[in-house]
């Protein structure tokens, strides 16, 4: 048999043991994360799509928890920072610092030259800070004193934060939630997962008393990422989906034209950002869930999570009680589905 035949056995073959690695990535989240199985498949797919990640959602809903747990999964290092109102910019990107021994200026490196971040509270956080961490997200670079410093290849933004209306949270600015992939919220769970969590918590304090640490169950290492990521754009498209993503995203910016009602509802539509964003979490999801091309579902299944931060409600809008996913949800169902 040559080895033009064998080529597209063997490419099978390794897509399908990526598959079952994300397979498992996905198990051993929701077997540490009881209860937010969506949120939990909506941040594989920002894994997958390279992409940083906003959860939004009140104190105690295992926002940090989840992150931490993906660390742990993860090839690379993970560092979380907490966001105060204190904070300055140096304590994210890193500073400068005299070294007497050589007699000249050294770079010290902040916490985000690192593959996986974990922006805690991020709205807690003044706009200096938001500033720094902007040029991260968007160039994958830090700049010191005049001098760049390249971050690494695999980088990834994981943000939470609590709603705005809390007690000390500053809103953050339109620029740098466009750099975010998905907007995620974070729910209460039902009585079943409550009492499961209960179980859950009370079995891993018994083990860490009895000095018991469990050995992650899988390491998704940088070289199966690099490859998911590949047959992730290898995932096919018909023109006709291509044309229904771009429509939605338009629908943002002209909603009266699918509905007169909508008239002044936004202040600001999605950008082409979002159109790029929603085609490859389109693709994302297709591929978790074992298809090798996209459907109108897909795209439907991520486009709240990809638009409702890169729109602006008008006045009008929260007169009507009107919020993001409502006005996403009225346009999904004015916009044609081929």
């Amino acid at each position: 048999m040559s080895a033009e035949t064998q080529t597209p056995i063997a490419n099978t073959q390794a897509g399908e043991h990526i598959q079952q690695r994300f397979a498992q990535l996905r198990q051993a989240l929701e077997g540490a994360v009881v209860g937010q199985n969506a949120l939990i498949e909506q941040l594989l797919i920002a894994l997958l799509c390279d992409g940083h990640v906003l959860l939004e959602g009140p104190p105690g809903l295992a926002k940090t928890r989840t992150i931490a747990t993906l660390g742990t999964l993860l090839e690379g290092s993970f560092q979380r920072i907490q966001f105060t109102p204190d904070l300055l910019p140096a304590d994210v990107t890193g500073s400068e610092f005299f070294d007497t021994g050589n007699n000249r200026f050294e770079f010290r490196q902040g916490p985000l030259f690192n593959n996986l971040v974990l922006a805690d509270e991020i709205n807690r956080a003044p706009a200096k800070v938001q500033s720094a961490l902007l040029e991260a997200m968007a160039e994958r670079q830090v700049t010191v004193a005049g001098r760049s410093y390249p971050l690494a290849e695999f980088f990834m933004v994981l943000a939470t934060q609590n709603p705005i209306e809390q007690e000390g949270t500053y809103p953050l600015p339109e620029a740098q939630l466009d750099r975010f992939l998905l907007h995620l919220r974070v729910d209460y769970p039902g009585f079943a997962d409550e009492k499961a969590i209960l179980q859950l918590v009370r079995d891993e304090q018994k083990a860490a008393l009895a000095g018991r640490h469990e050995a992650p169950p899988i390491t998704l290492t940088e070289a199966d990422l690099h490859q998911a990521r590949e047959q992730v754009l290898s995932v096919y498209m018909q023109e006709h989906l291509e044309d229904y993503l771009i429509s939605l995203v338009l629908a943002t910016r002209h909603p009266e034209k699918y509905d007169p009602q909508l008239q002044d509802m936004l202040v600001y539509g999605a950008s082409p950002r979002a159109t790029l964003a929603l085609d490859r979490a389109a693709r994302a999801h297709a591929w978790l869930n074992g298809h090798d091309f996209v459907s109108p579902e897909n795209i439907q299944a991520v486009s709240h999570a990809v638009l409702r931060h890169r729109i602006g409600l008008s006045y009008n809008a929260e007169a009507m009680n009107m919020d993001a996913d409502g006005l996403l949800t009225l346009l999904l169902g004015q916009v044609a589905v081929p």
